[in-house]
């Protein structure tokens, strides 16, 4: 399975920290509802059990819905639940690793702060790039926002889909028109909202807008 740049329009990354008095699958839905063209699950504290389970009902929903679906870093729950992929960061195991575990038909994201990152990614079988954080963020503190040309030359330098993440909201989504971005990845903005669905429609229409202000120079 291959990443459609179209996938990347709306990338929704769980975060459990605001749910508030719904379940995170219950968010889910209504991410999914309002219009997300993408789905990670990223999930830091949960035992095997709980996040297996946890990825099957999304499985289920992305199905529904038919939105790809991913797991953060962990392989093995990727494998286990059946998920289209996993997203894997600058720590964690080696791109060329990962490809081999999952084999050729998973997604494989991978997240990159710099061209030379980014082209190694793809070189080794990223089949998407997350570049971030282009903004500030609460979601990573220790991120150091990236200027507008690191992100413009990224997309410059590859021939796959790159979708930009890190404090990505409707005042400042603008900011990232003429980049390259194929779409934006958002925590927050979607997930802290009171009305997720609501939020997802705006920044859908705001992501389509932005993403079509200038189309990628050719590589």
């Amino acid at each position: 399975m291959k990443v459609d740049k179209k996938d990347m329009l709306l990338y929704a990354v769980t975060d459990r920290a605001w749910t508030g008095n719904q379940t995170l699958i219950e968010q889910v839905e209504e991410a999914l509802k309002g219009g997300v063209t993408f789905v990670q699950l990223r999930e830091k504290a949960l035992d095997y059990d709980s996040f297996l389970q946890e990825a099957l009902e999304i499985k289920k929903l992305t199905d529904t819905y038919k939105v790809p679906f991913v797991i953060n870093d962990n392989v093995e729950i990727a494998l286990a639940s059946g998920a289209d992929g996993v997203h894997v960061g600058q720590e964690d195991l080696p791109v060329a690793t990962v490809r081999s575990m999952i084999g050729l038909d998973k997604i494989l994201g991978v997240s990159t702060q710099t061209v030379e990152q980014a082209i190694e990614a793809e070189q080794s079988g990223a089949d998407y790039l997350g570049v971030g954080s282009v903004f500030p963020t609460g979601t990573k503190h220790d991120a150091t926002p990236m200027t507008f040309k690191m992100v413009q030359d990224i997309c410059q330098a590859v021939s796959i889909p790159v979708v930009a993440i890190g404090g990505i909201n409707e005042t400042n989504i603008h900011e990232l028109n003429g980049s390259g971005v194929d779409g934006v990845a958002v925590v927050s903005a979607i997930f802290a909202k009171p009305d997720i669905a609501r939020s997802c429609k705006v920044l859908r229409d705001l992501s389509t807008k932005m993403t079509q202000e200038k189309e990628r120079l050719p590589k």
